[in-house]
């Protein structure tokens, strides 16, 4: 009898025994297979093609600017035909020759970029770490830009509207709900903080961080500060601006008052001294988006 108890206590032991240690492996197995896939995916987005995509990105941005900021100056010298903004820019190329080709380019350009920072969400941003901030603000620019890319094929294939005429109609329904003014000022007044953001960093040259100084010569270095410090403080304006007429269109519950880049450059053009203001900011940002060229070869990635 006492050899049939023992006998039954030894084989419960053992089950145990052998369940305890599948459970272990399992959890082992599942320990390490998250890391690895981590991992991978790490150095996926730290692989040579990503790379590219970050630098093929980072020139179409710059592209993108170059363009709103001649726009901008042939509305301040009375001659723009094109919105002011990123849809007029993409008009203009669509315009020209090998217009289509070139927009296809921008468009995988912008995806790129797009693809990029959603990298950076996922994995932290070079020159910031694993810190959030940082990578929420990566996260929204890979919305934009996404946004950017289908806006590009959009004119491709000539289906795109109006982009300021798309803001003020989310405007208008925005409003028409209660507490939506409230929604729409706050959302202004969002707009202006990122703008004032900006404008701080290009003054105090935060930027450089991001880049890879230790490979320019003092010259080129010094270049490429100016270049970052103008075009970023006529960026962070003309985005205060539009931020500022977005709060405009809450207090004065009137949408066709909002609108994006082209109806803030456009409210400044019928200031005092406006066309001379607007040929200052259309440099600047024609300036922004060459040191966004310099930004695609020296930016840490």
């Amino acid at each position: 009898m006492g050899h049939l108890v023992a006998g039954t206590l030894t084989r419960k032991l053992h089950a145990e025994v052998s369940s305890r240690t599948g459970e272990v492996e399992t959890t082992v197995m599942r320990s390490t297979t998250i890391p690895r896939a981590r991992n991978r995916a790490r150095r996926a987005s730290d692989s040579p093609t990503a790379h590219a995509l970050a630098r093929a990105g980072l020139t179409a941005r710059g592209i993108i600017y170059i363009l709103i900021g001649w726009v901008a100056v042939l509305v301040a010298l009375g001659r723009g035909a094109h919105e002011a903004d990123q849809q007029g820019a993409l008009q203009l190329l669509a315009g020209k020759p090998y217009g289509s080709v070139s927009l296809g380019l921008l468009g995988i350009g912008f995806a790129a970029y797009a693809l990029w920072r959603l990298s950076e969400a996922a994995y932290g941003v070079a020159g910031d770490g694993n810190r959030a901030g940082p990578r929420m603000k990566s996260l929204a620019r890979a919305v934009v830009y996404a946004g950017l890319a289908y806006l590009t094929f959009e004119v491709i294939s000539g289906t795109q509207g109006s982009q300021s005429r798309r803001q003020q109609d989310i405007t208008a329904k925005a409003m028409q709900h209660p507490g939506g003014r409230w929604l729409v000022g706050i959302a202004g007044l969002i707009v202006v903080i990122i703008g004032l953001v900006l404008v701080n960093e290009g003054i105090r040259r935060r930027f450089m961080k991001y880049l890879r100084t230790s490979q320019m010569s003092p010259r080129t270095r010094r270049i490429v500060r100016l270049l970052g410090v103008i075009g970023t403080v006529a960026r962070g304006l003309v985005i205060a601006l539009v931020g500022i007429l977005v709060i405009d269109a809450a207090v004065s519950h009137n949408p066709a008052t909002s609108g994006g880049v082209d109806k803030a450059l456009l409210t400044l053009r019928n200031q005092a001294f406006g066309p001379v203001l607007l040929m200052l900011v259309a440099l600047g940002l024609v300036i922004f988006g060459l040191y966004g060229l310099c930004k695609a070869r020296w930016r840490k990635v």
